[in-house]
């Protein structure tokens, strides 16, 4: 017998606080005639089969060539649509509950999960982050999977090599999957806790303080370089380099002055040192733009967020944009610039990971990436590299391939159902019909309807 979700199912996900819910029993799923994008090929196997279950891909087969299927399975027509594997955030920022309400927390996983993001890298660590990964891992939360990093280490929290090393220790001791890097750190104290990382095994990412600079930065190792943060800075000519505090928003100060002669030997650097770079090239067309906050805050999405974030975002982008230091040819400059850098790196061959830096100023979560994928379009990166950058090298950085970023039997099932084929147009990416988390089936209309839910919440604030 083939039947529809049933009542208590539905019930047991969207009434209360529905991510923080106990998972029902596993139904079986079959998503029949469909078209299966292949990562990392990029070929496209038309009307397939793929039977679901135990949150694994348990079959998968031409749909013309049925074997024995269970009695009882929930059907989902995939019929002119195409079946990607779940993509990945890898800069991401998670909240922790405010007196002990998680809502916030249980609404940013949502948004997520809502645009197809079925793993998160947690870019601002706190305990709280690492009983939430093991709750997700123990299928307590229907929410992506994380991997979180330690709290921030800065300028402030790391003030000599003493507690550099001791905060490496501690935190590698906790639990926590790698070291985030702020800016702030001096280079003697970024050494000690470079060394100290080396030691115990941990890795790290994420800014690259002014006083370290990016050639020391790609020498020491990283796991990977967010932001494109440094390159900047490293492209202007020796006899213009000046103060690196007076750089500004990631080197937009200094983009005048820089030259692309530098490129190819600073990619040619991070790929030798088997460095990632996650670009946020989003940050950098959203926040940074001199588009009107006014108006963007107007985007439907922006509904999904709390007001007083939507105030601070509308806030921040003023002041950012009306600053002395800001022209709209500045900008022009230096996105010329930026644009040139990051397709150096993808030229070079360097891995590129896709993340937004969401919740961060018009950035949200989910929805972010999708702005993402098409700066990166935009900037000449072809839909298949972009998917690549999102499913399966986000897995082999993860050392999880065997486990998340394709669609394969036997691997978690993790999937998006779109209308529309990506590889055509990564716009398509927002043609969403539904969304496998680890085989937990959330349909169209449940989406809408839970996104309905989070903005009567924020409207009513």
């Amino acid at each position: 017998m083939i039947q529809k979700p049933g009542l208590l199912f539905l019930l047991l996900l969207w009434t209360g606080i529905p991510l923080f819910s106990v998972k029902p029993s596993d139904p079986f799923l079959l998503v029949e005639h469909v078209s299966i994008v292949q990562m990392p090929s990029g070929e496209i196997l038309p009307d397939q089969s793929v039977l679901i279950h135990n949150g694994r891909f348990a079959r998968i087969f031409p749909s013309s060539t049925y074997p024995d299927l269970p009695l009882e399975m929930i059907v989902i027509d995939g019929t002119g649509k195409y079946l990607v594997p779940g993509i990945t955030e890898m800069h991401a920022h998670i909240p922790v509950p405010e007196a002990e309400d998680e809502s916030l927390v249980e609404e940013t996983l949502f948004l997520y999960l809502s645009n197809g993001v079925t793993t998160i890298r947690g870019m601002l660590g706190n305990p709280y982050h690492l009983e939430l990964r093991e709750r997700v891992e123990n299928d307590e939360i229907l929410s992506p999977r994380i991997f979180t990093s330690s709290p921030s280490l800065n300028g402030n929290t790391v003030p000599n090599g003493q507690v550099a090393v001791e905060k490496v220790q501690a935190y590698a001791d906790e639990g926590y999957d790698f070291l985030k890097i702020h800016p702030g750190i001096r280079r003697t104290v970024f050494d000690s806790l470079v060394a100290a990382a080396h030691v115990v095994g941990i890795s790290f990412a994420g800014h690259v303080p002014d006083d370290v600079g990016i050639r020391h930065a790609i020498a020491a190792g990283y796991a990977s370089i967010d932001h494109i943060d440094g390159y900047m800075q490293g492209l202007v000519p020796f006899e213009e380099r000046q103060d690196p505090s007076q750089a500004g928003f990631f080197g937009l100060n200094v983009a005048g002055v820089a030259s692309t002669d530098s490129i190819s030997i600073l990619a040619t650097a991070t790929l030798d040192q088997g460095i990632a770079i996650v670009p946020t090239q989003s940050l950098f067309t959203r926040w940074l733009a001199p588009e009107d906050p006014r108006i963007m805050i107007q985007e439907p999405e922006m509904a999904y967020m709390p007001a007083k974030t939507r105030y601070a975002w509308v806030q921040s982008k003023s002041s950012l944009i009306s600053g002395n230091d800001y022209t709209a040819d500045k900008y022009a400059t230096f996105m010329h610039l930026r644009i040139q850098l990051l397709k150096g790196l993808y030229d070079a061959g360097v891995t590129l990971l896709l993340g937004s830096d969401a919740p961060q100023v018009m950035n949200v979560p989910g929805f972010s990436l999708q702005h993402e994928m098409q700066a990166w379009q935009d900037a000449g990166i072809p839909p298949v590299d972009i998917l690549r950058s999102a499913t399966v090298l986000p897995a082999q950085f993860f050392e999880s391939a065997k486990e998340f970023g394709r669609i394969n039997e036997g691997m978690s099932a993790d999937a998006m159902l779109l209308s529309a084929n990506p590889l055509e147009d990564i716009r398509n990416m927002a043609q969403i019909e539904g969304v496998l988390v680890r085989g937990t089936w959330l349909d169209k209309a449940q989406i809408t309807d839970r996104l309905q839910e989070i903005a009567t919440i924020h409207t009513e604030d």
